[in-house]
């Protein structure tokens, strides 16, 4: 049996790509690899709790999360009341820490992104005993990678980092917090791109970082699987009687400029003047500037739009979530930020065609044509020509939608990734001894 320590930034009902990654690898690999995996995270619920009083938490009183999928889930509170230079003084009477020669710039930068988990650390630094064959983390650049290297370094256990690189982000190409990721004995990337960035621009060698893409629950969303989505319809409960073939666009994610989701409703008035019997399905955390923009579009005629957050929806699995993804038409997130984008896998496990950014990792992801279109990032007239391209074309949204639930089935699914992780660990681990 291995003892796997998981630091993740956040953990369910945290919801986003790396929490999702980190919660179905757990899961996976204690199941069917006989690991045994210990995971100590923040309180933080958004990011904005990270490093702000005033973000969503879990207070200690709510025992449901203590437990998710019967997965102990240790969680500790966000320090917001201590400065960077108490920190440091803190830091630096750690051996572990001094070891690793990072600079004071570079951890006040990580520190202004948050967690602080003065309280995780002293937890662990109290817990040398602890046996542990491997330590890892997400994402960059946040402090529970901090955490995860000095606790490395004072076990002498190997440590792993999945950055989940964000190549549009300004704070992900700084040098000074790259540099924390040339101390990790491994990253995971999720494309060749990711990879090749980190190499190109970071300057790490290629031969410490390995390439496991995202994954998908395949048989949740299959449309053809009878037992994978209940009777529920999305369009029964939320359109109109009469409206009930009209078009549907999905969108899925942080609602914020980064993942596209303002450039989606900018588009909106564009697609309107060639479309009008549609509706815009929205799912997801939002944000001030999108439900500004929001309420701009809702005063245009045939402005039909169903907004879900997650304090209406009951997490990955919702079957509003689900039925969205079965009755949708098209999946729409020209985002910039993903270093790969699961939801793109939910659609396409749907059978259904995608479109994203031609930027970061989403044209890898994406092969324009074949199982999904490309826009041009922020430009809503470009959206709204896809858009409009494909909801016009039943024969072309069949025929991308069909190539990427292929794809998806025979390479995205969380099961794969377990297993390519599973011997990544191993070898690891082997040639750490």
């Amino acid at each position: 049996m291995n003892y796997i320590l998981y630091l993740p930034t956040r953990y369910f009902p945290s919801i986003s790509g790396a929490e999702f990654y980190f919660q179905r690898m757990a899961e996976l690999l204690t199941k069917k690899n006989n690991y045994k995996i210990d995971i100590y995270t923040s309180n933080a619920i958004d990011f904005k709790a990270l490093r702000d009083i005033s973000g969503k938490r879990i207070t200690p009183d709510n025992k449901y999360f203590n437990e998710v999928n019967d997965l102990k889930v240790n969680r500790f509170k966000v320090n917001y009341n201590i400065s960077n230079q108490e920190i440091l003084k803190k830091l630096k009477v750690i051996p572990a820490y001094n070891a690793l020669n990072l600079q004071d710039g570079t951890i006040e930068k990580i520190l202004r992104n948050g967690p602080y988990l003065g309280n995780l650390l002293d937890y662990l630094l109290k817990k040398q005993d602890l046996n542990y064959d491997l330590i890892h983390t997400t994402f960059f650049p946040y402090f529970n990678c901090v955490i995860g290297l000095i606790f490395g370094n004072l076990i002498k256990k190997p440590t792993i980092c999945t950055p989940f690189f964000h190549f549009s982000n300004p704070r992900y190409t700084d040098l000074k917090l790259i540099d924390i990721l040339n101390k990790f004995d491994l990253l995971i990337a999720c494309t060749y791109l990711e990879k090749q960035f980190l190499v190109q621009k970071c300057k790490i060698h290629p031969e410490k970082i390995k390439i496991i893409p995202m994954g998908v629950d395949y048989k949740k969303f299959e449309n053809n699987n009878k037992k994978s989505l209940s009777n529920y319809s999305l369009k029964e409960n939320f359109f109109n009687k009469n409206e009930k073939k009209y078009k549907l666009i999905l969108f899925c994610g942080y609602k914020n400029y980064e993942k596209g989701a303002l450039s989606i409703l900018k588009s909106i008035p564009y697609i309107l003047k060639k479309i009008k019997k549609v509706y815009f399905v929205f799912i997801g955390p939002s944000t001030i500037a999108f439900n500004q923009e929001l309420s701009k579009i809702h005063k245009l005629e045939n402005a039909r739009i169903v907004n879900f957050t997650p304090d209406n929806m009951t997490g990955y699995f919702d079957r509003k979530k689900l039925a969205a993804f079965k009755e949708a038409d098209l999946y729409l997130m020209p985002s910039r930020s993903d270093a790969f984008g699961v939801s793109f896998l939910e659609a396409w496990s749907a059978g259904k065609p995608v479109i994203g950014a031609r930027l970061g990792a989403t044209p890898e992801v994406i092969r324009e044509n074949i199982d999904g279109l490309l826009v041009e990032f922020d430009n809503p007239e470009d959206i709204a020509l896809k858009v409009i391209n494909l909801l016009n074309n039943k024969r072309l949204r069949k025929k991308l939608g069909s190539a990427g639930q292929l794809k998806v089935s025979q390479k995205y699914t969380w099961d794969i990734v377990a297993k390519e992780t599973h011997y990544t660990y191993q070898k690891l681990i082997i040639q750490k001894k």
